[in-house]
C-alpha cells in the first residue's frame, strides 16, 4: 500500500474517543465490548464480540506469531513469510472457479522494481514466486477474472520503469497472467493490457457482465469502469470514468460514466478523468462487490470504495443501477457508506482494503501503518473494522461500525484482506513489518475451522 504522506495531519489518537487498549509487549489481549453484538457478530461463519479499542502497538515487531489481537474464539496462522517470497505483499486473491478452485493463494508484491507475483500452495505449504520483470513496479492490485486468468497491476503514478512494448504509458498498467492449465503454480504468458488504462491502480474487481472496476490512486484520484469490446477479452475495450452529476453532498449523489479516448487512456487515464471533469476523491483505493468471494445483503450491484486521502477517509458506496437483464448501464449512485461523523468516530482511520463476507459484511483495513518508520511517533497499532449493512434502506450508511482486530507491530499495516472460498478464513498480510522485518501471509479464523 502506499503510506499516506499526511497521517499526521489528519491523526486523531483514540483515547479522545474510546481509548487505546494497553497491553505489555509479551501478553496482547482482546478487549471485547460486551455485550454489545453487531450484525457481524451474529451473522455468517465470522461470529464475533468487537474489540473495544485498538491495542498498544510496540517497535520491536510486536507479537511475532501472532501479530493480530483478535476477539475471543479467533486463531491466526502464518501461511507464508519471508524470505520464501519477495518482500511486501499486498493483494491477495485465490483460483476462484475451475479445477481445484481455492487451493492457490497469488500475490503480488509491492517492491519499487522488479515486482513479482507469488503463489501459496494451501495443501502443500510451498511458496513460490511465478512471475517477475525488472519493469515491473509497485504490484499492488491483483483480481481472478471470470475466466480463470490473473490480472496484476502496477500502483505508480510516473513510470520509472516502462514497458518495452507500451515505452508512451507515463503511469501503471495492468498485466493479465495465463497460469498453466495443468499446474496452476506456473505461468504460461503474461500480456499488457494498456485498454484498461496507464494509471496508479490498486482495487480491481469485475461485474457480474465482465466489466472491470478501478481507481487511479492519487489526489484527485477517479472510479473507473472497463467494458470490454468482447466478454473475456480485454485486449479491447471502452474506459469509463465517474462523474456526479446532480450531487446531494460531498461528491455523493447521482452520477454518469463517461466515455474517454481510447488512445489516450494508454498514455495517462487520470489525464483523460481531468480533461472531462470526472469527480475527483482523495487517494481511492481498494474496491470491492459481491462477484468474488463475499456476497452482499445491499444488492449485488453495490461497488464499495475506500478513500484514503485527508478530507475523505470515508467508504464510498456506488450503486450501479444494472438493468433487468443485463445491458449497457450509464448511470450510477454515489452514497458515503462509511464516514466519521456519520456512522463512525475519529478512531476510524485511512480505510485502504476492502472484502465482502458471506453475510454481507464489509470488512475494512486501515493503512496508517508504515508511515512511521521504527514507529516513531506511535502508540497504537492498525486495525480492521467491520461494517454491517443497513438493508432496510436503499443508499444507507452501515447501520454499525465495530473492531475486529488491532496489530501489535507499529510498524505494520494489514493489507490484502480477502474471504477465502468457504468463507471462513480471513487472509491478510501483516505488511512492512519491524523486528526480525520478514512480512506475513496470516489466516484469520474461528477456533476449530482451521
Amino acid at each position: 500500500m502506499s503510506r499516506a504522506t499526511q497521517w499526521a495531519a489528519g491523526m486523531m489518537l483514540a483515547g479522545a474517543a474510546g481509548g487505546i487498549l494497553a497491553c505489555g509487549t509479551d501478553a496482547y489481549e482482546a478487549s471485547p465490548v460486551s455485550p454489545t453484538f453487531s450484525r457481524a457478530a451474529t451473522e455468517g461463519p465470522f461470529q464475533f464480540t468487537p474489540l473495544a479499542a485498538s491495542t498498544i502497538c510496540t517497535v520491536a515487531g510486536g507479537n511475532p506469531e501472532k501479530p493480530f489481537v483478535l476477539p475471543p474464539g479467533f486463531d491466526q496462522v502464518a501461511l507464508a513469510s519471508e524470505p520464501s517470497y519477495a518482500d511486501v505483499p499486498d493483494m491477495n486473491t485465490q483460483n476462484e472457479r475451475g479445477p481445484r478452485a481455492g487451493r492457490f493463494v497469488y500475490q503480488a508484491h509491492e517492491v519499487g522494481a522488479n515486482g513479482s507475483l507469488s503463489v501459496i500452495d494451501l495443501e502443500t505449504g510451498v511458496t513460490k514466486t511465478i512471475a517477475q520483470r525488472a519493469d515491473w513496479e509497485g504490484l499492488d492490485g491483483i483480481v481472478w477474472t471470470p475466466w480463470g486468468t490473473i490480472l496484476i497491476a502496477e500502483e505508480t503514478n510516473a513510470a520509472a520503469f516502462r514497458d518495452p512494448r507500451y515505452p508512451a504509458a507515463r503511469a501503471g498498467l495492468v498485466y493479465e497472467v495465463f497460469p498453466d492449465a495443468a499446474d496452476p503454480t506456473t505461468v504460461d504468458s503474461v500480456v499488457a493490457r494498456p485498454a484498461i488504462g496507464s494509471k496508479s491502480h490498486e482495487g480491481m474487481r469485475f461485474d457480474a457482465q465482465g466489466n472491470l472496476y478501478s481507481i487511479s490512486e492519487r489526489t484527485p484520484g477517479y472510479i473507473f469502469r472497463f467494458v470490454p469490446d468482447r466478454r473475456g477479452d480485454l485486449s479491447s475495450g471502452q474506459l469509463y470514468v465517474l462523474k456526479v452529476t446532480t450531487p446531494d453532498g460531498d461528491r455523493t449523489g447521482g452520477g454518469e460514466w463517461i466515455a474517454l479516448d481510447r488512445a489516450a487512456v494508454q498514455v495517462d487515464a487520470s489525464a483523460e478523468g481531468d480533461r472531462v471533469g470526472a469527480t475527483g476523491y482523495a487517494r481511492p483505493e481498494d474496491v470491492e462487490i459481491a462477484t468474488s468471494t463475499g456476497n452482499n445483503r445491499g444488492g449485488a450491484q453495490t461497488l464499495y470504495v475506500a478513500v484514503t486521502g485527508v478530507g475523505d477517509n470515508r467508504v464510498l458506496g456506488i450503486d450501479l443501477r444494472e438493468p433487468a437483464g443485463g445491458g449497457e448501464h450509464s448511470t450510477a449512485f454515489v452514497f458515503d457508506y462509511v464516514r466519521v461523523g456519520l456512522n463512525t468516530t475519529t478512531e476510524f482511520e485511512w480505510p485502504d482494503n476492502l472484502a465482502l463476507d458471506r453475510a454481507g459484511n464489509l470488512y475494512i483495513a486501515e493503512d496508517p501503518g508504515g508511515n512511521f518508520r521504527n514507529g516513531a511517533g506511535k502508540v497504537k497499532g492498525d486495525d480492521i473494522w467491520v461494517a454491517t449493512p443497513d438493508a432496510a434502506r436503499p443508499h444507507s450508511a452501515a447501520g454499525n461500525v465495530v473492531r475486529f482486530a488491532s496489530l501489535t507491530d507499529c510498524d505494520a499495516e494489514p493489507t490484502g484482506i480477502y474471504f477465502d472460498k468457504g468463507g471462513d478464513r480471513l487472509f491478510v498480510n501483516a505488511q512492512h513489518r519491524g523486528g526480525d522485518r520478514r512480512d506475513k501471509t496470516m489466516a484469520i479464523f474461528p477456533v476449530g475451522r482451521d
